[in-house]
């Protein structure tokens, strides 16, 4: 199967609250309105709002009401990401649903919205996943698609469509855009960057093809995205180049170059051990001025 359809949805919620009925009618009036769809995903932190007050542990109730939502509508879901309660700390983790209602796959956020989310542990292991003869599909969260290693990785085991909860309220999504065609460009993937809207995020999600073109960008408000994507369309462009033209994934697999950088264990350099430490800027006091 070369075609599959993928739904996006940016809804306003409560920023701190349980807000999983109110994503299960969502679903209901999807499906009804759009029976083709086969998959839906919603934004970060969308279940359960953005407070690590919140977290539990998995397999948690809400986890389980979309299991029973997914097998209902024989779709895969992808609920955005909740706060999971472990003995190692708290981590923002997103759970993958399959169509049978169930869970093939989690996903730790790797890198938190440090310093702002504080409190929060981050994940090791990438995520990727497949859809029987359709496609592999890669996972990430958020700030995880500002270090370009993170999709790369993905692209690199082999995914075609990149699927990215987030929760965008901040005065730099306009960047985030241009990353997220960035990442599909380099990486010759789809990338579905779905954000919230209202109290949990300023919208503007964004779906982008295997050449950095955008399929679709919502607007700021609520919004359901049903898209059709072609699997054939990034296999073709990654034996072809984008556009015809670079074939960026090839170029990396018969590098000559070896990045030093990723041989230290920490990933560190001289210079970037100049920087300081990671927190949050604060204002000087008046009397410093």
């Amino acid at each position: 199967m070369s075609y599959f359809t993928i739904a996006g949805v940016q809804m306003h919620a409560l920023h701190h609250g349980d807000n999983t009925e109110a994503m299960r009618h969502r679903i209901d009036v999807l499906m009804s309105r759009f029976p083709q769809v086969q998959m839906v995903l919603f934004s970060e932190l969308m279940p359960m709002g953005a407070s690590p007050h919140h977290a539990q542990p998995f397999p948690s109730h809400a986890e389980q009401l979309f299991c029973q939502i997914a097998e209902q509508h024989r779709i895969w879901l992808i609920p955005g990401s909740m706060f999971e309660q472990t003995d190692d700390g708290i981590f923002n983790t997103l759970s993958v649903i399959n169509p049978h209602g169930q869970v093939v796959a989690r996903y730790r956020k790797m890198f938190p919205f440090r310093p702002y989310e504080a409190g929060v542990e981050s994940g090791s292991e990438f995520v990727v996943f497949d859809v029987p003869n359709v496609a592999r599909f890669g996972v990430s969260i958020c700030y995880d698609m500002w270090f370009p290693e993170t999709t790369r990785t993905l692209a690199a085991m082999g995914a075609e469509v990149i699927l990215h909860p987030t929760m965008t309220d901040t005065i730099d999504r306009d960047i985030e855009l241009s990353i997220a065609r960035t990442n599909a460009a380099v990486n010759q993937c789809y990338f579905f960057d779905i954000n919230g809207a209202g109290a949990i995020g300023n919208g503007r999600s964004i779906v982008v093809g295997p050449s950095g073109d955008v399929i679709h960008q919502a607007g700021t408000g609520e919004e359901v995205m049903p898209i059709e994507v072609d699997l054939n369309r990034v296999r073709r462009e990654r034996e072809t180049g984008l556009r015809g033209l670079g074939q960026p994934l090839k170029s990396f697999r018969d590098r000559a170059v070896d990045f030093s950088l990723y041989r230290s264990e920490t990933g560190s350099s001289p210079f970037l051990d100049t920087l300081g430490p990671l927190q949050k800027p604060r204002r000087a006091d008046i009397e410093e001025y």
